[in-house]
């Protein structure tokens, strides 16, 4: 049984004077990776704690305003980017990845062909994946604790200042794209990532390479022009930061370029050469909820808030809120195109009946949306 406070010889990686604890330690990292398929992961890794590099990057995204109104990446300070500030007493971070991209759902493709339909991003359509993943890393370290004893450990679904991609990079999950999502040469990036911080100091994995190259689809396939530069997202120009972090009023000149994307965006792993090794998920939680993957904007438009809390419940959607909920579709439906439209007047009837709903930042793009289609050209 290993117990904590093993040497610090076998923190550092370097040869150590026991080469029974440090025989027990790999043996144990190799049985966490196979307990953690076992729970569903496709792949874990381990990392130490050192971020300088990554520290630096964001230190340079935050001085550049990137993060727009998400002022709690600022106000964490280096706990994001130092693990031991956040948990004390980490050595290791377990670093676990999940697919999500599921078989079931109408692709993306069809419903950008369709303005009347709703996109929403992959990920979202269904459960929460906080949950899902959150009760899995729960159990994996419950199965460390079984085999090690009591040991110090906090498990984390991007719900703390944490740096997940740059970790998982390290941990040999994958290597971080030119978009800022994670790429893995056999599975794309339509996955999850989760982590353990552990104090148990355990034998760590070889950093991912990076292969992208000399692609820059993903720069152009960016709807709003968010990705200034490889590597280099500005969140304010991002339709998912757009949709989902932003609570307040769409700049104007984006809303256009948004289409009928209601919750996130996927663009920039659509065009991804990578994801052409995507897997399709076996986990059943992320299948396709009440119908999310192919309804149409007018449907989810006349949801009441009873029916957003009832339909949404247990779903990532939630984290927009009913408002912004509504102010979304409204968007998507002022970029609706009448002339195409099958039922156009549903659309401006649908707009019409929030004209004047309680909260000022529907009525807005209510407004937005109808002027639009008042536009030589774009009317009925």
């Amino acid at each position: 049984m290993i117990k904590p406070g093993t040497p610090s010889s076998c923190q550092t990686g370097n040869e150590s004077d026991e080469p029974f604890a440090e025989g027990r330690l790999l043996e144990l990292a190799t049985r966490i990776k196979v307990w953690g398929k076992e729970l569903g992961f496709q792949q874990l890794g381990i990392t130490d704690t050192r971020l300088g590099s990554h520290e630096k990057l964001l230190k340079q995204w935050l001085k550049r305003g990137f993060h727009g109104s998400m002022e709690y990446m600022e106000r964490h300070g280096t706990r994001r980017s130092r693990p031991a500030e956040l948990v004390p007493g980490t050595v290791r971070v377990i670093s676990a990845r999940m697919d999500y991209i599921s078989a079931e759902a109408k692709p993306a493709a069809e419903l950008m062909a369709d303005s009347e339909s709703a996109l929403i991003s992959r990920y979202a359509l269904g459960r929460d994946y906080h949950k899902v993943l959150r009760n899995r890393l729960q159990k994996l370290a419950t199965r460390i604790a079984e085999e090690t004893g009591p040991f110090g450990y906090r498990a984390f679904v991007d719900s703390a200042p944490v740096l997940e991609k740059a970790l998982a990079e390290k941990a040999g999950l994958g290597w971080i794209g030119k978009h800022s999502n994670l790429l893995n040469m056999r599975a794309g990036s339509w996955f999850f990532l989760g982590e353990i911080y552990t104090d148990l100091p355990l034998p760590i994995d070889t950093p991912a390479e990076n292969h992208c190259g000399d692609c820059v689809r993903c720069l152009a396939a960016c709807p709003t022009g968010a990705i200034v530069g490889p590597y280099q997202v500005d969140a304010r120009k991002c339709i998912s930061y757009l949709t989902i972090e932003l609570k307040g009023s769409i700049p104007e000149d984006l809303r256009p370029l948004m289409g009928n994307r209601i919750f996130g965006c996927d663009d920039c792993q659509l065009v991804c050469p990578w994801n052409r090794f995507a897997k399709m998920t076996e986990e059943t939680d992320f299948l396709p909820r009440d119908g999310l993957d192919a309804a149409s904007l007018v449907r989810l438009f006349s949801w009441s808030e009873a029916d957003f809390l009832e339909r949404t419940r247990g779903s990532a959607i939630r984290r927009t809120g009913y408002t912004g909920w509504l102010r979304n579709i409204a968007v998507a439906l002022g970029n609706v195109d009448l002339q195409q439209a099958a039922n156009p007047e549903a659309i401006i009837e649908a707009l019409n009946q929030r004209r004047n709903h309680p909260s000022a930042l529907v009525r807005e793009h209510v407004e937005w949306a109808l002027s639009r289609h008042a536009e030589p050209g774009r009317g009925l």
